[in-house]
């Protein structure tokens, strides 16, 4: 048989073992043929079970009830670590403030009068921290996303705590005495010091060492956002970009109306030292000179 014979014969029995594969998958066409649709809409029925599913979450899947021992256990180091950070803002608060010398020449500063604070103390807690957790639960109520509300909760308890250590820590370091202070120390208005010159206080107690934590300010201390802070910043560089941007345009500005200045200068000297020159010429052509 010659050799082109036998390159024909093998393309032959390829094409036939292909007509079998065909055969044989032919069953399983008719069974998906057999339920009304074709292979074609196979990725469309797979794209709107991904749909339904989406959907599902949504419509809020993630509640309290299905996911919420989830979520507990998933970040219950961020728990123990924010009841550290309360267990020390509880010590730092129980534990005497540094008493710094106080003598006599500096009560002119200290004799404000003792008032209650303008701000009382229960208010701090109820818009710091219940009156963003009632909005947070009634997002909640809306999308139903534990998630949601877990981190929410969680992320403004770590401010506040966190924001509480460094302003106490940085109380009992300092011991700044308030304004007042004269009036916690002596309160019948009767100062008693002692031999190097320091305050003898006679007055109660606890009222005595909140008088030593003036500095900083725990009503004021962390008391925006730190997006807020960095949108400021932001708008700031921007400003003082602009501002710059606009200075060199000023300076181009007048470094052209300069050189247009100097190139006026220039063309007006030129222009009267031609007259000139004409001038002398024609001075000694009509004097014979020439």
């Amino acid at each position: 048989m010659p050799w082109w014979d036998l390159g024909s014969l093998s393309r032959l029995k390829n094409f036939s073992g292909l007509f079998q594969d065909v055969s044989s998958k032919k069953p399983e066409i008719s069974a998906v043929n057999s339920d009304s649709f074709t292979p074609i809409d196979l990725p469309l029925i797979g794209h709107r079970e991904d749909e339904n599913k989406m959907q599902e979450v949504q419509l809020g899947s993630h509640t309290v009830r299905s996911h919420g021992m989830t979520v507990a256990r998933t970040h219950m180091h961020d728990w123990v670590i924010l009841m550290l950070l309360g267990l020390i803002v509880v010590i730092l608060n129980v534990i005497h403030p540094f008493y710094r010398f106080v003598g006599k020449d500096m009560m002119t500063d200290l004799k404000y009068p003792l008032k209650s604070n303008t701000v009382p103390v229960w208010a701090i807690p109820m818009y710091a921290v219940a009156l963003p957790i009632a909005i947070f639960f009634i997002v909640y109520f809306r999308r139903r996303d534990v998630y949601d509300l877990h981190h929410a909760i969680l992320g403004l308890l770590f401010s506040v705590l966190i924001t509480g250590v460094i302003t106490d820590a940085i109380k009992d370091a300092v011991g700044r005495p308030r304004p007042d202070f004269f009036w916690r120390c002596f309160p019948d208005g009767k100062d008693v010091y002692d031999q190097l010159g320091n305050v003898v206080c006679h007055g109660k107690k606890s009222v005595i060492k909140e008088g030593h934590k003036s500095f900083p300010s725990g009503h004021t201390s962390c008391w925006g956002p730190y997006a807020y802070f960095q949108v400021l910043e932001e708008s700031r560089s921007v400003t003082q970009a602009a501002t710059i941007v606009n200075g060199s345009n000023v300076q181009v500005t007048e470094a052209r109306v300069e050189n247009q200045e100097d190139e006026t200068s220039i063309h007006g000297c030129m222009g009267l030292s031609l007259a000139h020159n004409s001038g002398s010429a024609l001075e000694e052509l009509e004097s014979g000179r020439r």
